[in-house]
Protein backbone atom coordinates (compact mmCIF):
# COMPACT_ATOMS: atom_id res chain seq x y z
CA UNK A 1 0.00 0.00 0.00
CA UNK A 2 1.27 3.47 -0.87
CA UNK A 3 0.34 6.97 0.09
CA UNK A 4 -0.10 8.18 -3.46
CA UNK A 5 -2.85 10.81 -3.49
CA UNK A 6 -2.65 11.98 -7.10
CA UNK A 7 -2.04 10.54 -10.58
CA UNK A 8 1.53 10.55 -11.85
CA UNK A 9 2.43 13.35 -14.23
CA UNK A 10 4.85 11.06 -16.02
CA UNK A 11 2.79 8.04 -17.14
CA UNK A 12 4.61 4.78 -16.34
CA UNK A 13 4.04 3.51 -19.88
CA UNK A 14 6.09 6.39 -21.29
CA UNK A 15 9.03 6.37 -18.89
CA UNK A 16 11.37 4.08 -20.87
CA UNK A 17 10.73 5.79 -24.21
CA UNK A 18 10.82 9.34 -22.88
CA UNK A 19 13.95 8.50 -20.94
CA UNK A 20 15.64 7.43 -24.17
CA UNK A 21 14.33 10.49 -26.03
CA UNK A 22 15.55 12.76 -23.24
CA UNK A 23 19.02 11.22 -23.39
CA UNK A 24 19.21 11.60 -27.18
CA UNK A 25 17.92 15.19 -26.95
CA UNK A 26 20.56 16.03 -24.35
CA UNK A 27 23.22 14.58 -26.66
CA UNK A 28 22.03 16.79 -29.52
CA UNK A 29 22.16 19.85 -27.26
CA UNK A 30 25.72 19.08 -26.23
CA UNK A 31 26.94 18.30 -29.77
CA UNK A 32 25.45 21.48 -31.22
CA UNK A 33 26.81 23.47 -28.31
CA UNK A 34 30.32 22.18 -28.95
CA UNK A 35 30.04 22.81 -32.69
CA UNK A 36 28.92 26.42 -32.30
CA UNK A 37 30.87 27.51 -29.23
CA UNK A 38 31.99 31.10 -29.66
CA UNK A 39 30.48 31.47 -33.14
CA UNK A 40 28.84 34.70 -34.28
CA UNK A 41 27.76 33.66 -37.78
CA UNK A 42 25.19 31.20 -39.13
CA UNK A 43 26.53 27.73 -39.79
CA UNK A 44 26.18 25.67 -42.95
CA UNK A 45 22.89 24.14 -41.84
CA UNK A 46 21.53 27.56 -40.89
CA UNK A 47 22.37 29.02 -44.30
CA UNK A 48 20.85 26.02 -46.01
CA UNK A 49 17.52 26.61 -44.25
CA UNK A 50 17.33 30.41 -44.37
CA UNK A 51 19.44 33.50 -43.89
CA UNK A 52 18.60 33.90 -40.19
CA UNK A 53 20.12 37.31 -39.59
CA UNK A 54 17.66 39.16 -41.83
CA UNK A 55 13.92 39.50 -41.26
CA UNK A 56 12.34 37.02 -43.64
CA UNK A 57 8.66 37.67 -43.02
CA UNK A 58 6.39 40.59 -43.84
CA UNK A 59 2.92 41.64 -42.66
CA UNK A 60 0.53 40.07 -41.89
CA UNK A 61 2.74 37.07 -41.02
CA UNK A 62 5.20 39.32 -39.24
CA UNK A 63 2.42 40.25 -36.81
CA UNK A 64 1.80 36.54 -36.21
CA UNK A 65 5.50 36.03 -35.55
CA UNK A 66 5.58 38.94 -33.10
CA UNK A 67 2.50 37.62 -31.27
CA UNK A 68 4.09 34.17 -31.01
CA UNK A 69 7.36 35.67 -29.83
CA UNK A 70 5.47 37.53 -27.07
CA UNK A 71 4.46 34.19 -25.56
CA UNK A 72 8.11 33.61 -24.72
CA UNK A 73 8.69 37.08 -23.30
CA UNK A 74 8.50 37.52 -19.49
CA UNK A 75 4.97 38.99 -19.49
CA UNK A 76 3.58 36.49 -21.98
CA UNK A 77 5.32 33.52 -20.37
CA UNK A 78 4.15 34.48 -16.90
CA UNK A 79 0.57 34.79 -18.16
CA UNK A 80 0.67 31.35 -19.77
CA UNK A 81 2.15 29.69 -16.69
CA UNK A 82 -0.31 31.44 -14.37
CA UNK A 83 -3.26 30.34 -16.50
CA UNK A 84 -1.95 26.76 -16.61
CA UNK A 85 -1.36 26.59 -12.86
CA UNK A 86 -4.79 28.07 -12.12
CA UNK A 87 -6.42 25.48 -14.35
CA UNK A 88 -4.52 22.65 -12.66
CA UNK A 89 -5.51 23.82 -9.19
CA UNK A 90 -9.16 24.16 -10.21
CA UNK A 91 -9.01 20.60 -11.53
CA UNK A 92 -7.25 19.48 -8.33
CA UNK A 93 -4.07 18.43 -10.08
CA UNK A 94 -1.36 19.88 -7.83
CA UNK A 95 1.41 17.75 -9.33
CA UNK A 96 0.58 19.13 -12.75
CA UNK A 97 0.68 22.67 -11.38
CA UNK A 98 4.12 22.01 -9.94
CA UNK A 99 5.31 20.50 -13.22
CA UNK A 100 4.16 23.52 -15.23
CA UNK A 101 6.19 25.82 -13.00
CA UNK A 102 9.20 23.56 -12.43
CA UNK A 103 9.34 22.23 -15.99
CA UNK A 104 9.22 25.64 -17.62
CA UNK A 105 11.50 27.19 -15.02
CA UNK A 106 14.19 24.53 -15.19
CA UNK A 107 14.06 24.44 -18.97
CA UNK A 108 14.52 28.20 -19.31
CA UNK A 109 17.16 28.15 -16.58
CA UNK A 110 19.06 25.46 -18.46
CA UNK A 111 19.02 27.47 -21.67
CA UNK A 112 20.30 30.52 -19.79
CA UNK A 113 23.24 28.59 -18.38
CA UNK A 114 24.01 27.01 -21.76
CA UNK A 115 23.98 30.38 -23.49
CA UNK A 116 26.72 31.60 -21.17
CA UNK A 117 28.74 28.42 -21.62
CA UNK A 118 28.44 28.21 -25.41
CA UNK A 119 28.78 31.93 -26.10
CA UNK A 120 27.23 31.86 -29.55
CA UNK A 121 25.93 35.28 -30.59
CA UNK A 122 23.67 36.92 -33.16
CA UNK A 123 23.47 40.62 -34.01
CA UNK A 124 26.30 41.57 -31.69
CA UNK A 125 28.34 40.25 -28.79
CA UNK A 126 25.61 40.97 -26.23
CA UNK A 127 22.98 38.75 -27.87
CA UNK A 128 23.65 35.17 -26.81
CA UNK A 129 21.65 32.85 -29.02
CA UNK A 130 22.26 29.14 -28.33
CA UNK A 131 19.95 27.54 -27.39
CA UNK A 132 16.69 29.41 -27.98
CA UNK A 133 14.99 30.04 -24.64
CA UNK A 134 11.71 31.04 -26.31
CA UNK A 135 11.52 27.76 -28.21
CA UNK A 136 12.49 25.75 -25.15
CA UNK A 137 9.84 27.47 -23.02
CA UNK A 138 6.88 26.95 -25.34
CA UNK A 139 7.93 23.36 -26.04
CA UNK A 140 8.18 22.67 -22.30
CA UNK A 141 4.76 24.16 -21.72
CA UNK A 142 3.23 22.03 -24.48
CA UNK A 143 4.77 18.83 -23.15
CA UNK A 144 2.94 19.02 -19.82
CA UNK A 145 -0.68 18.82 -21.09
CA UNK A 146 0.39 16.09 -23.51
CA UNK A 147 1.75 14.04 -20.60
CA UNK A 148 -1.41 14.68 -18.60
CA UNK A 149 -3.65 13.71 -21.52
CA UNK A 150 -1.69 10.49 -21.99
CA UNK A 151 -2.28 9.52 -18.36
CA UNK A 152 -5.91 10.64 -18.32
CA UNK A 153 -6.81 8.78 -21.52
CA UNK A 154 -4.80 5.73 -20.57
CA UNK A 155 -2.87 5.78 -23.83
CA UNK A 156 -0.32 3.09 -24.48
CA UNK A 157 3.37 3.54 -25.12
CA UNK A 158 3.13 4.17 -28.87
CA UNK A 159 0.08 6.44 -28.85
CA UNK A 160 1.26 8.33 -25.77
CA UNK A 161 4.74 8.91 -27.10
CA UNK A 162 3.33 10.04 -30.44
CA UNK A 163 1.04 12.53 -28.69
CA UNK A 164 3.86 13.95 -26.59
CA UNK A 165 6.21 14.31 -29.55
CA UNK A 166 3.46 15.84 -31.71
CA UNK A 167 2.69 18.46 -29.05
CA UNK A 168 6.38 19.27 -28.70
CA UNK A 169 6.81 19.48 -32.47
CA UNK A 170 3.85 21.83 -32.99
CA UNK A 171 4.88 24.18 -30.18
CA UNK A 172 8.56 24.08 -31.08
CA UNK A 173 7.90 24.62 -34.78
CA UNK A 174 5.59 27.56 -34.12
CA UNK A 175 7.99 29.38 -31.82
CA UNK A 176 11.04 28.32 -33.81
CA UNK A 177 9.54 29.75 -37.00
CA UNK A 178 8.84 33.04 -35.22
CA UNK A 179 12.38 33.27 -33.83
CA UNK A 180 14.06 32.60 -37.16
CA UNK A 181 11.61 34.76 -39.11
CA UNK A 182 12.28 37.70 -36.80
CA UNK A 183 16.02 37.16 -37.01
CA UNK A 184 16.30 36.51 -33.28
CA UNK A 185 17.88 33.06 -33.59
CA UNK A 186 19.62 30.73 -35.99
CA UNK A 187 17.71 27.56 -36.95
CA UNK A 188 20.20 25.44 -34.99
CA UNK A 189 19.49 27.59 -31.90
CA UNK A 190 15.85 26.61 -32.28
CA UNK A 191 16.75 22.93 -32.54
CA UNK A 192 18.88 23.25 -29.42
CA UNK A 193 16.05 24.89 -27.50
CA UNK A 194 13.58 22.23 -28.60
CA UNK A 195 15.89 19.43 -27.54
CA UNK A 196 16.57 21.15 -24.21
CA UNK A 197 12.87 20.98 -23.36
CA UNK A 198 12.70 17.32 -24.44
CA UNK A 199 15.60 16.56 -22.13
CA UNK A 200 14.53 18.59 -19.10
CA UNK A 201 10.75 18.16 -18.84
CA UNK A 202 10.58 14.32 -18.62
CA UNK A 203 13.32 14.36 -15.98
CA UNK A 204 11.47 17.06 -14.06
CA UNK A 205 8.20 15.13 -14.28
CA UNK A 206 9.91 12.03 -12.88
CA UNK A 207 11.35 14.10 -10.04
CA UNK A 208 7.96 15.67 -9.24
CA UNK A 209 6.34 12.23 -9.06
CA UNK A 210 9.12 10.75 -6.97
CA UNK A 211 9.10 13.64 -4.51
CA UNK A 212 5.30 13.66 -4.21
CA UNK A 213 5.14 9.88 -3.71
CA UNK A 214 7.82 9.94 -1.03
CA UNK A 215 6.07 12.81 0.76
CA UNK A 216 2.73 10.99 0.64
CA UNK A 217 4.27 7.72 1.85
CA UNK A 218 6.01 9.50 4.72
CA UNK A 219 2.73 11.11 5.76
CA UNK A 220 0.97 7.75 5.65
CA UNK A 221 3.61 6.11 7.82
CA UNK A 222 3.30 8.90 10.40
CA UNK A 223 -0.46 8.39 10.59
CA UNK A 224 0.09 4.71 11.30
Amino acid sequence: MTGRSAPAVLPPSLRPWLGLIAALAALVVVVLGVLYTGHSEPGTVDRWIVQPTADSVRPPWRNVALATDFLGEPAGAATLVLAAVTGCLLLRRPRAAVLFVAGAGLTVGTTTVLKSLVGRTIHGADNLSYPSGHTAFLTALALVPALLATGRLGLGRTAGTSLVLAAALVAGAAMGWAQVALGAHYPTDVLGGWCTALAVVPATAWLVDRTADRTADAGLRKRH
